[in-house]
């Protein structure tokens, strides 16, 4: 059996400063990079598994709203959305649900996720989920899996476990382990999977989800009694002990005018600080939270924080773009030239090592009396 599964993990911890620890059940935590590197998964053939939720090799969720008489013409006509996309300041971005979720869907993008997700297995120390799920964990649902990596190496390290993925696009690899299948699906529509999960993970949903407590309460009535839920994102804020980023630098005006589109749009970007409370009142217990701080560039002496802050640099300067040219152009109504000036003065302060930036991680797990 897994040690992760047989016991709560202590938090990761630094070497080069120390920080108070959150109030009762919250820690708080200088990430500390791994050294050790992800194993590539072996991966099976192509197949949906055996869910019996799914319905083709990339199901439409059971969210769909077809009746019978929609017919074979609304099929095809919800098909050709999932897998059209649409193009915008130079970014491609998802047709199914269109403007639901402002970040583009396209290579680059791509390569981001992937990229964040080896940042993840950094600050946790090479783990992919902190909850002390069961040894038999029957049923598990990634939410939001955009390329799928995280779900894959899940279904690979859990065979026995049936592994369900879904997002809004259609970018995960065909070649996946056989206990997996991705579903497109909103999860903001109503719920109806045949049976409950016994783990369901959530990460990197920040600015996606405009009904938080909805999304959860449904979580909490599709997980089995004594099934986890977890939580994992960054606060999309950055932070400094030292005042060193100005409040007239490009970056703090990037954080507030994101941070004010996005609750224009109607979905709050910086949600991950709420985690902990949001997840007690759906009803959750041993509800634990971790918050790992971690700096965005290489400004820190401590080698493991600076190489981190590496990855950072790299994931920040692909993000700013991402997270804002919708937000920007549709919300605000600024043109793409006004956008990318702004986004030159946002990199050189990533550049600029005497701003000690930092963000935060926040991962937070409950179980389901």
């Amino acid at each position: 059996m897994d040690s992760r599964q047989q016991e709560q993990h202590p938090p990761a911890t630094g070497d080069d400063e120390s920080y108070i620890s959150a109030p009762s059940e919250s820690t708080e935590n200088v990430a500390e990079p791994s050294t050790s590197t992800a194993v590539a998964p072996s991966l099976g053939p192509v197949g949906l598994g055996p869910d019996d939720d799914a319905r083709s090799e990339y199901s439409i969720g059971a969210d769909s709203g077809l009746g019978d008489e929609d017919g074979a013409e609304s099929t095809a006509s919800i098909t050709s959305s999932i897998l059209a996309y649409e193009y915008e300041n130079g970014r491609r971005y998802h047709a199914y649900r269109s403007g639901s979720y402002p970040l583009p869907n396209d290579e680059k993008e791509q390569d981001r996720m992937d990229m964040q997700h080896h940042i993840y297995l950094m600050i946790l120390g090479g783990e992919i989920y902190r909850a002390p799920i069961s040894s038999k964990c029957d049923r598990v649902l990634d939410i939001g899996t955009g390329t799928g990596i995280w779900a894959i190496d899940f279904a690979d390290e859990h065979p026995d476990s049936q592994v369900i993925a879904t997002d809004l696009s259609v970018i995960q690899p065909q070649w996946v382990p056989p206990n997996l299948s991705f579903q497109v699906d909103d999860c903001e529509a109503d719920w109806s999977y045949s049976q409950p999960f016994d783990f369901i993970h959530i990460r990197s949903m920040s600015g996606s989800i405009s009904d938080w407590p909805r999304t959860l309460q449904q979580s909490f009535q599709n997980t089995v009694s004594g099934g986890w839920i977890e939580l994992v994102d960054f606060e999309v804020w950055a932070s400094t002990d030292d005042n060193s980023l100005p409040e007239n630098s490009s970056y703090h005006e990037y954080q507030v005018r994101l941070d004010e589109a996005a609750r224009r749009f109607g979905k709050i970007m910086n949600i991950s600080p709420q985690f902990n409370s949001m997840v007690n009142a759906a009803g959750f217990q041993d509800v634990h939270e971790d918050i790992y701080k971690v700096p965005l560039t290489p400004w820190p002496a401590d080698p493991k924080q600076k190489l981190l802050g590496q990855y950072m640099h790299l994931q920040m300067t692909e993000s700013i773009e991402a997270f804002c040219l919708a937000l920007f152009s549709r919300v605000l109504g600024w043109d793409n030239n006004r956008i990318q000036v702004l986004l030159a003065g946002v990199r050189a302060d990533l550049r600029n090592k005497n701003m000690h930036m930092y963000s935060k991680v926040h991962v937070v797990y409950g179980r389901k009396p």
